[in-house]
């Protein structure tokens, strides 16, 4: 495989990685990453275990090409949250606006396909996936790894009761008591003020409720109800952040029987689709740090409906 130094972006230039295949012939079919939540580099690097590089790899052995960078707030997140306009800090200047300019930057590749170009999100990514491909991405498909159609404040509030559950009593009364102010200041989120919104902390110091006001204004779920182009939904059933029933489950019900969307659930894999080890959200970050790999029969299905795709 040929591997390319990139860089994305003009305002917030983002370094990253163009993977080329050395198998089939140009033009190659190619896969846009979008990280999870958090800082993430272009590997997407938890604990010792890195998701993106293992993908980038994976499918280029399989005639896909890939391009993976650093998350913006992993190159600019000081920058960004001490800036004037902090307080109005969206998911597409998080995420959004690099997807697209990453993908655009793929477009124009005379080796890359600009008729198979795909999104294959995780996480936080794949929540965005529908928006990102409707606000520019326009993509071929898009592929959604452990994502969740429902909104962020949803799956952390059901994130923290999972935790919560296995504390001991007195543990478990402190963290209640913090749920319920957590609640509270969610409770009519929507219909408060912008400027509100951006005055009220959301997450620790920095991110303002207007972050996630804004974001769960847009849901998956509007966009993916008028999808036609190909989806595929994977999850591992081990996962520790979103759920089978709550998530996996809620995109069955969105998408239905329609012939665009394939569904793959995962025996035994985890958020990062390896083997899951502990199986709770309160070990994750244990079990991250044990060095694992993507499973191949994973990019195997993966690669499989991409072809099938093109």
């Amino acid at each position: 495989m040929v591997v390319e130094k990139i860089v994305i972006g003009d305002k917030f230039p983002l370094d990253g990685l163009l993977t080329i295949p050395d198998v089939g012939e140009a033009p190659f079919p190619a896969i846009v990453l979008v990280h999870g939540s958090g800082p993430n580099d272009m590997d997407e690097k938890v604990g010792n275990c890195y998701c993106f590089r293992d993908l980038a790899e994976g499918f280029a052995v399989r005639g896909i090409a890939t391009i993976r960078y650093n998350k913006r707030t992993n190159t600019y997140g000081k920058q960004m949250v001490t800036a004037p306009d902090a307080a109005s800090m969206t998911v597409w200047d998080e995420t959004i606006e690099d997807a697209i300019f990453a993908t655009d930057l793929l477009k124009k590749d005379p080796r890359i396909d600009p008729d198979k170009v795909f999104i294959a999100g995780h996480s936080m990514g794949a929540m965005l996936a529908p928006r990102i491909d409707a606000e520019g991405g326009n993509y071929a498909g898009l592929i959604l790894l452990a994502g969740s159609p429902r909104k962020l404040e949803e799956i952390m509030i059901e994130q923290q009761d999972n935790a919560v559950a296995n504390l001991n009593p007195l543990l478990k009364w402190v963290a209640n008591k913090q749920l319920k102010k957590l609640r509270t200041k969610w409770e009519g989120l929507y219909e408060m003020p912008d400027e509100e919104a951006k005055r009220t902390p959301f997450v620790g110091r920095y991110t303002k409720l207007y972050y996630l006001k804004e974001w769960g204004s847009k849901p998956a779920a509007d966009y993916l109800k008028d999808l036609t182009k190909p989806i595929l939904v994977t999850q591992g059933d081990k996962d520790a952040h979103v759920s089978v029933e709550s998530d996996f489950n809620a995109y069955k019900e969105i998408l239905g029987d329609r012939p665009n969307a394939t569904f793959k659930l995962y025996p035994g894999l985890n958020h990062l689709f390896m083997k899951s080890i502990y199986g709770t959200v309160n070990k994750v970050m244990k079990e991250y740090k044990i060095p694992q790999n993507v499973e191949e029969y994973v990019m195997d299905d993966i690669a499989d409906w991409v072809g099938a795709c093109c």
